[in-house]
């Protein structure tokens, strides 16, 4: 099934057949400043919403417990304020340029966050209780379209005509990412999806936001429109690595690392990156996987299939060759966003940084 071309026929770097080296300790610096400087202007936002919505938002971002203790909960790993600090380096400004723009992306991601572990029906999150299921589902929806809301006031008080740039491309963003939503929910009903419409929907959901996360701070930092586009390729092209990652641990990934249940995907129905390249690649193991795959769409006692029924259609999915594509899909991805970082002139640094958050993306356990 793998080509070298892209997915609308533009020619692209071959991926490196084994993953890039990552420079750990640069990495976990980058992150930890994207968390250091966004965090307290993040809580400032939190601390304007109306009770219990302030207590509620707090919950979900691990800074109290269930019962309104102060905790040092899992906030996850901060990827996105990383890329709006250095997307603002990028453009020649001083990171903290970026910190609005870091905010504002995280709190619309957090708000997709909440908004799909209700839609998904998900209960374990960063190793906790999701909100829905602690503060209940009308909780769970109401604080997600506040952390929204709040995303565009951070942008909007700054009254600079960069700000307004920076919010038409977060806005756009957003927009995407819950076309993205759809398209996933939809997938779910259907027996079968090209591999097309799964990276299209792959795109929208979290391409556009990492996208955004990698050229709002360049944009506020007064970066042209050829500049910010080149670094939303880089972003975009990054998001389809980090979710087809994401859609190995979605089936394979140790529930101690990822805080969610085996084969949670398979669990949800996902027509994820591995499930449709195992359907679309024919043989006996495809074949078959399609007959259970039809058969649990029609069932009504799908959710009391034991761990082997999943660790079936699991070895299935890799038998046809659905886990092995999807790496290989990472690595490709992750090789055009780290193309699309020759047409920006920046600081060497910079770009050697963002070149290693890409790698981190990509070899995230799986």
């Amino acid at each position: 099934m793998r080509t070298e071309s892209g997915t609308r026929g533009e020619k692209v770097p071959t991926a490196p057949s084994a993953n890039p080296a990552v420079d750990i300790a640069d990495v976990t610096a980058l992150l930890e400043r994207g968390r250091t400087l966004s965090t307290p202007v993040l809580r400032a936002a939190v601390d304007r919403l109306a009770p219990p919505m302030d207590t509620v938002a707090a919950y979900h971002f691990g800074w109290i417990d269930a019962q309104g203790r102060p905790a040092e909960g899992d906030g996850g790993k901060a990827v996105r304020p990383a890329l709006a600090l250095l997307s603002a380096e990028a453009a020649g400004a001083a990171p903290e340029t970026g910190i609005p723009g870091a905010v504002a992306v995280e709190l619309v991601h957090n708000f997709s966050l909440l908004h799909d572990d209700l839609m998904d029906g998900d209960e374990q999150r960063r190793h906790r209780d999701t909100v829905w299921k602690v503060h209940g589902p009308a909780q769970a929806i109401l604080v997600g379209d506040a952390l929204f809301a709040l995303a565009n006031e951070i942008l909007l008080e700054l009254g600079t005509v960069e700000a307004g740039r920076a919010t038409r491309r977060l806005t756009t963003a957003t927009r995407k990412l819950i076309d993205g939503q759809a398209q996933d929910i939809s997938f779910e009903h259907r027996e079968r999806v090209t591999v097309e419409e799964c990276l299209e929907m792959e795109g929208n959901k979290t391409g556009a936001l990492l996208a955004c996360a990698v050229s709002i701070g360049a944009v506020l930092g007064g970066a042209d429109d050829r500049t910010a586009d080149t670094l939303e390729a880089y972003g975009y092209r990054l998001g389809l690595a980090f979710q087809a990652v994401d859609d190995l641990l979605g089936i394979w990934g140790d529930p101690d690392a990822t805080g969610k249940q085996t084969w949670s995907d398979l669990r949800q129905r996902k027509k994820s990156l591995p499930v449709v390249a195992a359907l679309a690649a024919g043989g006996p193991a495809s074949e078959r996987l399609g007959e259970l795959l039809a058969a649990d769409a029609k069932s009504n006692d799908f959710d009391s299939f034991s761990e082997e029924e999943f660790a079936t259609r699991a070895a299935l999915i890799e038998e046809a060759g659905g886990r092995e594509w999807t790496s290989q899909e990472a690595r490709r991805q992750h090789a055009i966003a780290i193309g699309a970082l020759d047409r920006v002139e920046m600081p060497e640094r910079v770009r050697a940084q963002l070149v290693a958050l890409a790698d981190f993306v990509v070899v995230r356990k799986r």
